[in-house]
Order: C-alpha cells, then sequence, then structure tokens
C-alpha cells in the first residue's frame, strides 16, 4: 500500500564498477582531445534514475571512461540526454572546456563580474556589451592574419611566444584604428616634423601594447 516507487534497486557505485573485473571496456580514438590531438581512451555506460530527497527522479546516461596509459585519472560523466551516444557525451564535454576558457579570459581581461556598477540594468548591459566587445575583437584580429604586417607579436625575453595573445589581438586591431590612411597625408604644412617611419612604428606598437 502507499505511492508508487520513486526509484528502484540501488545501483553499483561507479567507484566499484571501475575496478570490477567483469566490466566490458569499450575502446574508443577521440580526435577531437584538448589542444586537437588524438586520444586513445576505453568506456564503460549504462543509464540510471538521479534521485534526491524532495526533488523529482531524472533519468541520465552514465559514462565512466578512463586512459589505457595511465595518464589521466579515471572520470565519470552524466547526461541528461539519454539519446546522445557515449562519444557524443565526451567531445561535448571537450568542447565545453572551449566556453569555460571563454569565461575565464572575459573575467581576467574584460573585468567581467567585476564591474563597479550599481544598477541591475547597468550590469545587465555591461555585460553583453563587453562580450560583444570581445568578439569583435577576435574576428578582427583573425582577419589581420592575413597581412602579416598590421599584426603586433612582441617577443617577451622571459617566454617563447608562438601565438598571438589576447593582447597582441587588441594591439593589432588598436594599430589599425589609429592609424587609418588620413594619418600619413599632411592637411597642412606649416607645421610638420618629419621622422623616420622605423621609429613612428616604434611608437606606435609601444602604445598599442601599453594602453
Amino acid at each position: 500500500m502507499g505511492r508508487p516507487a520513486l526509484k528502484g534497486k540501488r545501483r553499483p557505485k561507479l567507484n566499484a564498477v571501475l575496478t570490477d573485473p567483469k566490466t566490458v571496456w569499450t575502446s574508443v580514438l577521440l580526435t577531437e582531445w584538448y589542444g586537437g590531438q588524438t586520444r586513445k581512451l576505453e568506456y564503460v555506460c549504462g543509464t540510471a534514475v538521479w534521485y534526491h530527497n524532495g526533488m523529482p527522479p531524472a533519468a541520465i546516461r552514465w559514462v565512466l571512461v578512463r586512459d589505457p596509459s595511465g595518464q589521466r585519472d579515471p572520470q565519470a560523466f552524466l547526461c541528461t540526454d539519454l539519446g546522445l551516444e557515449p562519444t557524443a557525451i565526451l567531445k561535448c564535454f571537450v568542447c565545453r572546456w572551449r566556453i569555460e576558457t571563454t569565461f575565464q579570459e572575459a573575467r581576467e581581461h574584460l573585468g567581467v563580474e567585476t564591474q563597479r556598477q550599481w544598477s541591475d540594468l547597468a550590469i545587465l548591459r555591461t555585460t553583453p556589451a563587453l562580450l560583444g566587445l570581445y568578439s569583435l575583437v577576435t574576428v578582427w584580429a583573425q582577419g589581420l592574419t592575413q597581412y602579416p604586417s598590421t599584426v603586433v607579436r612582441p617577443h617577451p625575453a622571459w617566454y617563447n611566444k608562438r601565438q598571438p595573445t589576447l593582447s597582441d589581438a587588441i594591439a593589432a586591431v588598436r594599430r589599425v584604428l589609429w592609424s587609418p590612411p588620413s594619418f600619413s597625408i599632411s592637411r597642412s604644412g606649416s607645421e610638420r616634423t618629419e621622422i623616420p617611419v622605423t621609429l613612428l612604428n616604434r611608437f606606435v606598437e609601444t602604445l598599442c601594447l601599453a594602453a
């Protein structure tokens, strides 16, 4: 008598599944791993019901992954979309890391979550504007890669920089904005001082990085 059961028999913990010699592992070769690398992994998956007191039960698909080489610790991934294949769940998690990196760079370089507004509406306006500016700078700097002479790539003394960073992208966009064609044409001959082109470029690059 009573209400129908919301949960079934307790399933084995994933730690037990990991150490169980009867567990059947499936090998998979992921070509979209971190850094564009290819990684060989082994996984086992199943479905279960995620139940917590006071909350409705949720059907989930769990994927337990281990690294045959032993370089990475075993990990478990949970997904509420039962239609996704285990490999698709792993690829979604790898793509999620790029989103987390975007959030980190937005907080570090754009000041997201550190705005000094007192109004909620001002905060709601500032965050999309910062993210939009970040996107515009990224797209603009990507287009400037077709013209190597306009891309600022300083070489710090403390490490070898192989790829341009966000500060380099901002500096490259500033250089384009600060050096329009009209600046190279003197409109008045009364006050004009000629300086070497190399020195002028040095000044512009220094200001672009320091601003």
